[in-house]
């Protein structure tokens, strides 16, 4: 806990430090008259800003060592609360100027410069779409392919703007050695989302998979198996995800974040996923024929049960379970002897998937499974309703407190449960958290 504590603490320092660092660089040197602070302070903003755009390329281009010790949750939690930081900070940048001295709104005339005032307004437009259609991408219809191929375009628009506008006001960014340090800024973010789109799939082009089995699961889910073509394939942590792609190339929008349902100890030969029917992509995996070919991304995250940790309370819902589920196979082929305690939320006990292999478990292992119905049936005996802070208070006992803690399914429910599991004294720090509803 306590190096994940100061892992943590580093990269924070790391970010901030990294946008102190830039600001610096720009006000070393020739430092012109000050024109006031507001005026300062709003051209000094509209730089963090330009950092930070720079750096959410840089969150969110799957780079391994920045993954941890967060995970994929934390990152893509705080990428989200970025950007909408980004767009009011966006937003404040030229209203302060403006405010603190008027002639600035020359900067949006059209007759002064037709093509500045275009390009402010498309990075403005640009920059606002951003965010609106990452928060309520649903609610336009918009598909996860084209919403993936619009957030980076649309970026790619700002950030390129940003830096064009940097450089033509010039005020801190003066002189060969400012703008050639701005020109490499600029070209981090667009090297990031290359080595995402291009390199990587290129990559992996000769590094095919094929599906070898098609299963159907409980509550309208879907489970696909793999195995390397022509290469030794992929090992990872019990836990994990890759991204999937499939059909006959890498380079495609089609790409899809999925947990590892299968054993640890059954790669690199055999690789399952498991997801539910929930879009065009996931419901289109059962009518996947067995022989097709596919391309793997990965292993990602850090949604997994460490050597030195006591034992595991896993706080499941829906196909949430899929990663717990991959975890407690790799436990049993490992003959770990760790005990383990899984509260598993289901709609009801026909929609409750992996449940025989829960229950072979329970009896193979110091597995013990708490399945909680919210739509049950009369002559149901267990539990019923939400997993809420009494029904945990009831099972999470002086041991499990010491367990490292995972929660993974509907955001309500996480939400939900990361307050309870803080009001009954289960620190942030010993939780993993991992939702995936931003795609």
């Amino acid at each position: 806990m306590i190096k994940a504590l100061l892992q943590a603490s580093g990269w924070l320092a790391a970010y901030v430090g990294t946008i102190g660092l830039v600001i610096a660089i720009f006000l070393v040197g020739r430092r012109p008259e000050s024109r006031g602070f507001w005026i300062e302070f709003g051209a000094l903003l509209g730089i963090v800003v330009l950092v930070m755009l720079i750096l959410q390329f840089v969150l969110t281009g799957r780079y391994r060592g920045i993954g941890r010790p967060f995970g994929i949750d934390i990152i893509v939690q705080f990428h989200r609360h970025a950007g909408i930081l980004l767009l009011v900070a966006f937003l404040a940048h030229p209203l302060i100027l403006i405010v603190s001295r008027p002639e600035y709104l020359e900067y949006l005339d059209v007759r002064v410069n037709v093509l500045r005032t275009i390009f402010l307004a498309i990075a403005t437009l640009a920059m606002a779409s951003l965010v609106v259609l990452s928060v309520w991408r649903t609610v336009f219809g918009l598909t996860y392919e084209w919403w993936r191929l619009s957030h980076a375009m649309l970026a790619a628009v700002v950030v390129f703007v940003g830096c064009v506008h940097a450089w033509q006001v010039g005020h801190y960014v003066d002189g060969p050695v400012k703008r050639g340090f701005l020109v490499l800024l600029g070209a981090s973010a667009f090297g990031s989302l290359a080595y995402v789109r291009l390199y990587r799939p290129w990559r992996s082009r000769n590094r095919r998979y094929r599906v070898i089995e098609v299963f159907e699961e409980r509550g309208e889910s879907t489970t696909l198996a793999f195995e390397p073509v022509g290469h030794p394939g992929l090992t990872f942590r019990a836990g994990q995800y890759a991204w999937l792609t499939i059909g006959e190339t890498p380079f495609t929008l089609q790409q899809h974040p999925f947990s590892f349902s299968s054993s640890d100890r059954a790669a690199p030969a055999r690789l399952e996923f498991t997801a539910k029917w929930l879009g065009d992509f996931t419901t289109s995996l059962q009518e996947i024929s067995v022989g097709t070919n596919a391309f793997l991304e990965g292993p990602f995250g850090e949604f997994v049960l460490d050597d030195d940790a006591s034992g595991a309370v896993f706080i499941m819902g829906g196909i949430g379970v899929t990663p717990a589920i991959s975890i407690l196979r790799g436990m049993r082929d490992r003959g770990d002897s760790r005990p383990a305690l899984l509260i598993y939320g289901s709609p009801s006990w026909d929609e409750t998937a992996f449940r025989k292999e829960l229950n072979r478990l329970s009896h193979e292992s110091p597995l013990r499974v708490v399945y909680v119905l919210s739509q049950a049936k009369p002559e149901w005996e267990g539990e019923v309703g939400y997993i809420d802070r009494e029904l945990l208070e009831r099972y999470i006992g002086e041991r499990e407190r010491t367990h490292a803690f995972f929660i993974c399914g509907p955001e309500p429910m996480m939400d939900s449960v990361e307050h309870a599991l803080l009001a009954i004294g289960i620190p942030l720090v010993q939780t993993r958290a991992e939702r995936f509803d931003f795609v």
